[in-house]
């Protein structure tokens, strides 16, 4: 096809393949972005207050007991599900609610959980509402709840409550032992465990001898005692009730072994 050139010449290049493979190319992108951008896009939602409560959530309801009052207290914690469907799919809390027959703390609980709510619905880090709860101190002293954890408050308890369930739902992570001290601690409980037999043994030696009847083996208790260390039926452990509480994990699980304060909860021990 011939093409009249009316104008003067000032240049000319000549067109390559690669050229014209850069063309298609860059031709190709410029549809393809046009087409993203023509099509509704699906953005990930992050938690903030403007986000509306849906008709239904999915939720966890615990049971707090303590020694502070008779009735026990309900604390039920309600997650939003975001970007449903999506890789991006994940739960955040969303509002808590605290249920109780007793009505000594209604106006505070009250108030907490409303504020908490709040917060939940602000969206972003929540996870300060944990350690800033566990720090709070009641004047008339704390209180050991069930396993031997020392709870210094009410409002303390209810932290590590909401701490267990940020901790189911992805938000925090709970810190993994080293195979270490998983071996110090395991060596530990047997270490105590087979102390205190040979103690009882000893004791049951004693005893016989002073009736006249020596045996050379030692007994052995058909049901076992309340001072030895076992696992519970839940999975925890039962710790001597002469235990004192360990500073550091706050477990009433220190014993003294060869003279000196060991934790069998944690492995902590004042001699190294």
């Amino acid at each position: 096809m011939a093409v009249k050139i009316d104008k003067k010449i000032k240049g000319y290049s000549v067109v390559t393949q690669e050229d014209q493979a850069k063309e298609a190319r860059k031709a190709e992108a410029v549809a393809r972005d046009a087409a993203e951008a023509a099509q509704p896009g699906a953005k990930v939602i992050q938690m903030h207050e403007k986000i509306e409560r849906p008709e239904t959530l999915i939720g966890s309801t615990y049971k707090l007991k303590t020694p502070l009052f008779e009735h026990a207290l309900y604390v039920t914690i309600n997650d939003i599900v975001l970007n449903a469907g999506s890789e991006h799919e994940h739960r955040r809390p969303f509002e808590i609610f605290i249920n109780s027959k007793n009505m000594d703390h209604f106006q505070w609980i009250v108030a907490l959980t409303r504020i908490m709510s709040a917060v939940f619905r602000k969206g972003g880090d929540v996870t300060f509402l944990v350690e800033e709860m566990k720090a709070v101190f009641d004047p008339r002293g704390g209180y050991f709840k069930a396993g031997g954890v020392y709870m210094p408050s009410l409002v303390a308890e209810l932290g590590s409550i909401v701490e267990d369930h940020l901790k189911a739902i992805g938000m925090l992570q709970d810190p993994e032992m080293s195979d270490a001290q998983r071996a110090l601690i395991a060596e530990k409980r047997a270490a105590y465990a087979a102390l205190d037999s040979k103690k009882n043994d000893d004791e049951s030696v004693a005893r016989d001898d002073r009736s006249g009847e020596l045996f050379p083996e030692p007994r052995v208790a058909d049901t076992p005692r309340s001072e030895d260390v076992e696992v519970t039926g839940d999975g925890g452990v039962a710790f001597p009730p002469s235990a004192t509480m360990c500073h550091k994990c706050s477990t009433k699980a220190v014993v003294i072994m060869d003279g000196c304060a060991t934790c069998l909860n944690c492995g902590y021990s004042k001699c190294g």
